[in-house]
């Protein structure tokens, strides 16, 4: 009898809408964003301090290093890191706030929507910007 009952209870378990907090919804896309984002600054920074800490070993390969970054390719990566910078920024408030506010749970959702909000604006201020830099340096204007 065991055996007939399991599948009706495995069958119920697989048909309820509720479950954890990030199960597909904002909460979950912010956590995986959010560490997406802190990986791809992480991995920025270290290229970083090793492109500039060739000054000291020999400033000619440092100028090499940099001249090989001054390309469009670069400039649409520009666009990435800064916006993996403003997303992480304003997540991590938005964490912080779920954290220390009493009623950050109920309202997360909401204000993961407000930081989308916030990065779709500055992004759509950096963009266009960054991408007249980049036509610029690439018809020579």
């Amino acid at each position: 009898m065991s055996v007939v009952s399991e599948p009706r209870v495995a069958a119920k378990k697989s048909q309820r809408v509720g479950g954890t907090l990030y199960r597909g919804r904002e909460g979950m896309w912010s956590w995986v964003l959010h560490r997406i984002t802190g990986v791809a600054i992480f991995f920025f920074l270290l290229v970083h301090i090793l492109d500039t800490a060739l000054v000291r070993l020999s400033p000619e390969a440092y100028n090499a290093v940099i001249g090989t970054y001054k390309n469009p390719i670069m400039g649409i990566g520009e666009i990435g890191l800064v916006g993996a910078i403003i997303f992480h920024a304003l997540n991590g408030l938005r964490i912080i706030i779920v954290d220390y506010w009493s009623k950050g749970v109920k309202y997360q959702r909401s204000m993961f929507w407000i930081v989308i909000g916030l990065w779709v604006v500055l992004m759509a201020g950096f963009v266009p910007r960054q991408l007249i830099t980049i036509i610029s340096e690439v018809t020579g204007k």
